[in-house]
């Protein structure tokens, strides 16, 4: 049987929407038995999608528990559709790597990367201070966000610099990840027909 690329997104994502169901029901109703693994891989094999829409329909609520896999998802499913643009021809006819010359061009992205980045290490330094203090403290969706809006860099760098959320693995490996998904969008504009 010969399957189009259309048509094994299509199962996959569906198989994707019901095994985060099914995963879903797994937390709620049993101490153990989870299907992360397995969903970890559908996500991989193009699933991101279906995993995402069932999370934003039945569980959108964002706690430490789940936050590694959603930041996993969301990073898999910006660099799929990417990919999938690229497969099917949206895409310049050759391929360029003149970062430079790309922001030389579009000189408003570079100013929006270093304010969103230099904002973003802001809020990660008052976070570290707030939780020295003992005060209220900024919400890990919040940091998240940020470093997802384009302030990847920056957190990473306070991160590190200020030892602050480095024993989180949604943000150790998270950021990273966004940082990876950040990329490949940048690629693909520098690229898009």
């Amino acid at each position: 049987m010969n399957i189009t690329l259309e048509k094994y997104l299509i199962i996959v994502n569906v198989a994707g929407f019901i095994l985060f169901g099914i995963n879903t029901l797994l937390y709620t109703f049993t101490e153990e038995g989870q299907i992360d693994k397995v969903l970890t891989l559908v996500a991989i094999a193009g699933g991101s999608l279906g995993i995402v829409i069932s999370i934003l329909l039945f569980s959108r609520k964002a706690v430490k528990e789940n936050m590694m896999s959603r930041v996993f998802v969301f990073s898999v499913l910006a660099i799929q559709i990417i990919v999938v643009l690229w497969i099917k021809g949206i895409h310049g006819d050759k391929i360029q790597l003149a970062f430079w010359s790309f922001f030389a061009a579009h000189k408003g992205i570079i100013y929006y990367l270093i304010a969103i980045n230099v904002l973003t290490f802001a809020i990660y330094a008052w976070d570290k201070l707030a939780a020295i203090e003992g005060r209220s403290r900024i919400r890990i969706v919040t940091l998240l966000l940020l470093a997802g809006a384009g302030g990847s860099i920056g957190a990473l760098i306070a991160m590190y610099t200020l030892r602050h959320k480095i024993q989180k693995d949604y943000f150790t490996v998270g950021v990273p990840l966004i940082i990876l998904a950040q990329v490949f969008l940048l690629f693909f504009a520098m690229n898009a027909a």
